[in-house]
């Protein structure tokens, strides 16, 4: 198929369903939300930035009812109009409001597949989920406390390898070795995140430690019980940070060998993304998690710097 040429009309907004809240365009919910994804996906060609913009909103909106406060039940029924939002594009349906018709417009565009959309669904499903059963536990709301190794690599593989595997899409890269490629750094990536959000994410009573690593830590409380402010100020939590530090560089080196002795071309957002997220796993790891309330972050002069030389194909050091 012939490259489409660069389209020039703006973004369609995004459904304004929650007043004051939701920006006015897909490119403004990424350039609002400060992320170490928004110049690596604006340098991009219109068309393949306007489907990365749409996948991004459309992220951002499901992680918003997972994350914001209300009744389990609530997000749950809020996830599911999603779930058949999703299907009906796929059966041809008209699109139900602007953010839709962005994501049709993707999905038509770059043959997105439905699982993957839906996984991400899964991925915020699994931390409502874990509210509901915290909550009929006594334990009041929150969310994931040390899930065990599998359950975490569950959970990334939705609400991350997803992501990576609709860019490569976007990207026309995807074949078995860039799908491998993603799903590794989309791992990695989310391994990063939970990291560098340990304090925030205990704010909402949510801990993504996994337990194995946090019991080979000596921390052998009951997890499941614990508050995780409480399991953060243990004095061997660096050590459980450590380790799982090891495993996401451990991802982002299957990544880079995913993508060994072949040509990068039209994956350069992809690799912008590898080399800014690895500085940060990098820069948490020399913070020597004595602080987590200071959350290590890539400027967006960094970022910008990173991605055009990416783009150029000159990427810097990771």
């Amino acid at each position: 198929m012939p490259p489409a040429p660069l389209e020039t009309a703006p973004l369609q907004p995004v459904s304004t369903a929650v007043p004051d809240k939701v920006p006015d365009t897909a490119a403004a919910v990424a350039a609002g939300s400060g992320s170490t994804f928004y110049w690596p996906m604006r340098l991009l060609p219109a068309s393949k930035r306007a489907a990365m913009f749409a996948i991004y909103a459309f992220c951002r909106r499901i992680d918003d009812i997972a994350d914001e406060p209300g009744d389990p039940a609530a997000k749950r029924a809020a996830l599911d109009v999603w779930r058949r939002d999703i299907r009906d594009l796929y059966a041809g349906g008209a699109p139900a409001d602007p953010l839709t018709a962005a994501l049709k417009g993707a999905i038509d565009r770059y043959g997105l597949p439905r699982a993957e959309l839906e996984a991400l669904i899964d991925g915020m499903a699994m931390d409502v989920a874990a509210e509901a059963e915290g909550c009929r536990d006594g334990g009041g709301p929150g969310g994931m406390r040390a899930p065990d190794l599998d359950t975490l690599r569950l959970y990334c593989r939705r609400v991350a390898g997803a992501v990576g595997m609709l860019a490569i899409r976007v990207f026309d890269r995807a074949d078995p070795a860039t799908e491998r490629f993603a799903l590794a750094l989309g791992e990695a990536l989310q391994l990063t995140n939970i990291l560098r959000d340990l304090a925030e994410d205990a704010e909402m009573g949510r801990l993504y430690l996994p337990r194995e690593l946090l019991q080979a830590a000596g921390i052998t409380a009951d997890l499941a019980a614990a508050r995780p402010d409480e399991v953060l100020a243990h004095p061997a939590l660096p050590r459980a940070c450590e380790a799982l530090a090891e495993l996401a560089e451990a991802r982002f080196a299957e990544a880079r060998a995913a993508l060994d002795g072949r040509a990068r071309g039209s994956l350069w957002a992809a690799t912008a993304m590898m080399v800014l997220y690895h500085r940060m796993l990098r820069r948490l790891r020399a913070a020597g998690w004595r602080d987590l309330t200071l959350r290590s972050r890539v400027g967006r002069r960094e970022s910008a710097w990173v991605a055009v030389r990416c783009m150029f194909g000159l990427p810097p050091a990771a």
